[in-house]
């Protein structure tokens, strides 16, 4: 069993690739994420070891240290989404005939055929995607789980099989086992207690600080498990408490996500959010301590902010193209937001809008409207054409119909963002889109109008959209 303490000797490229997407997605844990990627390079090396997992991992730490959120974030880059994992909930697991639930009755008893076990096949292969076969496994507070799951577990850690209770075998060897666990935490925390929150700075070095927190968390495991249990584990990382840098960059990605958020689903009538450092401070003191971690900052963000604005939006006293100031009320225990109602100013450049539509009289009718608020028209007909207005000139802003003569208008729309990466791109559609259509959409955040649409509405689109390109130059 690695104690968590070997240094990751990654090469350029994926595995670098790979520790970069994990460190912007988990903050304040650098030491614990550079132990899992060599296990996924060894599996796309296909040099894991034959007849176990790939790769099986004991997360330690108090709560709200990122534990949970390192799995998901993993889930997340090789399958696309931080759901897209089998998760196994041990505190629903306390008593021997809960377990058994796991892998299903034996034939001959009651229910047999009613019972349809948790662990199988193709509960595993549910777990992989497209972009990776690698099932990712998480077995979330294992503490607290009867000691019978871990005596199920002893198989499917040293030969990476389980078998079932109708003599089915189960093969683990393409998936990454986490469990997670709160043992120690409590003795953690007396470790490194001047360095939470706002107190002084410990004279210790932080790696005699990790190797302190290492030998709680591992004594601790040794106490709660049995040796054969414990020397399966590939590696016991250990999640020392988040310090306040750590957590103010938690808060700043939920702040971030939310805007992202707006600016998805709103499209058109999106607007911009700005949080002062006194709102800032008051959503830490709020959502975070040094029993819990960062474990409730993002309920408090969605109570004290998403919340809030939600009901500005609701009363229409945001403008589409508008801005919310968010601070901290005068005696400094609630938020105050005030929304802006005027609307910012176009480029001092009369922006240029690049429109695709192969109906003449629609072309007509977008030049006339765009015109009315200072926007500069290209029309073409055809995707061809548009290729080659894009190659000459610099567009602000593609407007796109869905459905071109000679081709689809989201493909195309990918097409001219990867020639001009600033690019603004807003869809037109006829249609209903089909739900992947409607997924990349959002991804790309690209808003689509659906005809017959009203002249304010490109008009509030064009704004929003060449604001935010200013705004980002």
């Amino acid at each position: 069993m690695d104690g968590g303490n070997g240094a990751l000797d990654a090469p350029t490229g994926g595995a670098g690739q790979l520790a970069a997407l994990l460190s912007r997605k988990v903050v304040g844990q650098p030491d614990a994420l550079r132990h899992i990627v060599p296990y996924v390079q060894m599996y796309q090396a296909h040099l894991s070891p034959p007849d176990r997992p790939a790769g099986i991992f004991l997360l330690l730490g108090p709560t709200g240290t990122g534990k949970t959120r390192t799995v998901e974030a993993l889930a997340e880059i090789l399958h696309g989404s931080p759901k897209h994992l089998l998760k196994i909930d041990c505190a629903e697991y306390q008593s021997d005939h809960e377990v058994a639930k796991l892998i299903g009755a034996p034939p001959g008893y009651i229910g047999h055929r009613e019972t349809k076990p948790l662990l199988t096949q193709e509960r595993l292969l549910a777990a992989v995607s497209s972009s990776s076969d690698l099932a990712i496994i998480l077995f979330d507070e294992i503490e607290k789980a009867a000691p019978s799951l871990t005596a199920l577990l002893l198989g499917v850690l040293d030969r990476g099989t389980l078998r079932l209770g109708d003599n089915v075998t189960v093969n683990f060897e393409k998936t990454l086992v986490f469990l997670t666990s709160n043992l120690g935490a409590r003795e953690m925390l007396k470790v490194v207690r001047p360095e939470i929150g706002f107190q002084g700075v410990d004279r210790r070095s932080p790696a005699g600080v990790l190797d302190r927190l290492q030998t709680v968390g591992v004594g601790a495991v040794r106490r709660r498990f049995s040796p054969e249990f414990v020397n399966r584990i590939d590696v016991v990382i250990t999640y020392r408490p988040l310090d306040v840098a750590a957590l103010g960059e938690i808060l700043d990605h939920h702040i971030a996500e939310l805007q992202q958020h707006v600016h998805t689903r709103l499209a058109d009538r999106s607007f911009d959010i700005t949080v002062t450092t006194a709102a800032r401070d008051l959503l830490l003191e709020k959502g975070t301590s040094e029993e819990y971690g960062a474990r409730e900052l993002k309920r408090t963000v969605h109570r004290m902010l998403t919340q809030p604005i939600a009901t500005l939006v609701a009363d229409g006293e945001i403008p589409p193209g508008g801005h919310v100031e968010v601070d901290a009320s005068g005696d400094g225990s609630t938020l105050s937001l005030r929304a802006d109602t005027s609307i910012g100013e176009l480029p001092p450049a009369r922006p240029v809008a690049l429109v695709l539509d192969e109906n003449a009289h629609l072309l007509r009718w977008l030049d006339h409207a765009l015109s009315s608020v200072g926007v500069v028209t290209i029309v073409a007909s055809t995707a061809e054409e548009a290729r080659k207005i894009a190659a000459r000139e610099r567009p602000d802003l593609a407007i796109v119909d869905m459905v071109l003569p000679d081709g689809d208008g989201l493909s195309l729309a990918l097409e001219l963002l990867r020639i001009h990466p600033r690019l603004q791109i807003a869809l037109t559609t006829g249609t209903e889109l089909s739900p992947d259509e409607s997924a990349l959409c959002e991804r790309q955040d690209f808003p689509v109008l659906r005809k017959p649409f009203l002249p304010e509405d490109v008009a509030n689109l064009v704004r929003t959209r060449l604001r935010r390109s200013s705004s980002a130059g």
